[in-house]
């Protein structure tokens, strides 16, 4: 079975890494700890096709120390098992974890003593942020190093290698300048597809050489890196809606077209519809049934046509009025419940016991309805809603809720049904 280039072309050594040159240059944390013969329990974390597990293998065979690789996702407890027995022989053993952030409980409860008292040393590789993802009992035994897409320069020059590698393409082809541009420009610093695009198209070219016309046949789409993690893609969506948010419709369209690249309708309108009631809120509230009429309108349709009614009505989000002062009112009433909650006013009960009928709330009393006291006792003085004068429906709003407050609000029924 032929391997895919690159796998063939995988370092062996500290200076064959491309990039990473915080970790591994003359002064990286990495190289310093080869150079002591000494490595620590780490968590190696950044985008798809920087070198992450490539470096942890590296680290091994440089310092000459047993090592084994487990995946978080497929392994068990039986392949557990024998990693430790293996490093109890040994007497420490390096174990490459890819996936690490999908450690399961189990799983971590067996890893941490052996983590614990170094008889593994752990090198935990993964696209998440580390951070958010994983448990905070292996991440405090592990140090943390970001690894970071490679340059255009790196990719260059491990192109540039594969093609003279006899374990590569062995001096057979060669590479126009503007193609080698292009696979830069495609693969967005991931030198692992960069590597398969230059194979598939040293497949189909003719006579050894590989031009622009080639690679573009076989780079239809650019690689996201956005979608190489979860974390990415919320990232996305985070950077979507900040962007609507500061009336950046160019920006916004720009994150918009990337995040059509996933082909995630539902996603999508879920982000816009909780932007016309966060962002845009009461400065605009027919904003929001056009939003769902857009919706609904991309999802009958489906991508890549989508994109267009999303697009136009992101656009009309954009500029927008703005007002955050619904969400604010109903979040400080979240945090007030969350700390305290008081017991409803007795004559607010759908059955109110021991309350005389006059004393009761009357459905009959219409002209009374404003002036009843609806909050408990506690907090009758309460306050949420703080107007922000978007536009004039909101001022109409303000002048509203604040010839309200000025009414005092009674509990006394019986006197006010008088």
């Amino acid at each position: 079975m032929r391997q895919p280039l690159a796998f063939r072309l995988r370092p062996s050594r500290l200076d064959e890494v491309l990039g990473q040159k915080h970790l591994v240059g003359p002064n990286g944390v990495i190289r310093k700890c080869i150079e002591a013969e000494t490595i620590f329990s780490s968590i190696f974390y950044g985008p798809p096709g920087t070198g992450k597990t490539t470096l942890a293998r590296v680290i091994a065979e440089e310092l000459k120390r047993p090592y084994r690789r487990f995946n978080a996702v497929t392994g068990n407890k039986k392949d557990l098992d024998a990693i430790f027995l293996e490093a109890k022989m040994a007497g420490q053993l390096i174990m490459i974890c890819d996936e690490v952030h999908r450690l399961n409980k189990d799983k971590q409860d067996l890893l941490l003593p052996h983590v614990e008292d170094g008889s593994i040393i752990l090198i935990g590789a993964t696209t998440a942020n580390p951070y958010h993802s994983i448990n905070p009992a292996i991440r405090s035994r592990c140090h943390l190093f970001e690894f970071k897409p490679l340059s255009d320069e790196d990719i260059k020059e491990g192109i540039e290698h594969a093609l003279t590698a006899k374990e590569g393409l062995d001096g057979k082809y060669s590479i126009d300048d503007d193609a080698l541009d292009l696979i830069c420009d495609t693969v967005n610093g991931d030198i692992r597809f960069a590597l398969n695009i230059l194979e598939i198209s040293a497949i189909l070219s003719k006579e050894g050489r590989i031009t622009r016309e080639v690679v573009a046949d076989n780079c239809k789409n650019v690689n996201n890196r956005s979608f190489g993690s979860e974390d990415g893609y919320y990232d996305l969506l985070s950077a979507f809606q900040k962007s609507i948010r500061g009336s950046d419709a160019d920006a916004a369209l720009y994150y918009l077209a990337l995040l059509a690249q996933a082909g995630d309708v539902e996603a999508i309108s879920r982000r816009l519809l909780v932007i016309a009631y966060e962002d845009i809120g009461l400065a605009n509230p027919q904003l929001a049934s056009r939003t769902i009429a857009a919706c609904e309108a991309a999802e009958h349709v489906g991508f890549p046509e989508a994109i267009i009614p999303l697009g136009i009505h992101v656009i009309d989000l954009c500029l927008s009025p703005k007002s955050r002062t619904g969400v604010d009112a109903v979040h400080k009433a979240q945090g007030i419940v969350e700390s305290v909650a008081y017991d409803v006013p007795a004559y607010l009960k759908l059955t109110p016991v021991g309350l005389n009928k006059d004393e009761q709330y009357s459905y009959e009393r219409y002209d009374c309805f404003h002036k009843i006291q609806y909050l408990p006792d506690e907090l009758k003085d309460l306050s949420l809603f703080e107007a922000f004068n978007a536009n004039r429906y909101e001022q109409q709003l303000k002048a509203v809720y604040e010839e309200l407050k000025k009414n005092m609000r009674t509990s006394d029924l019986k006197e006010l049904y008088k």
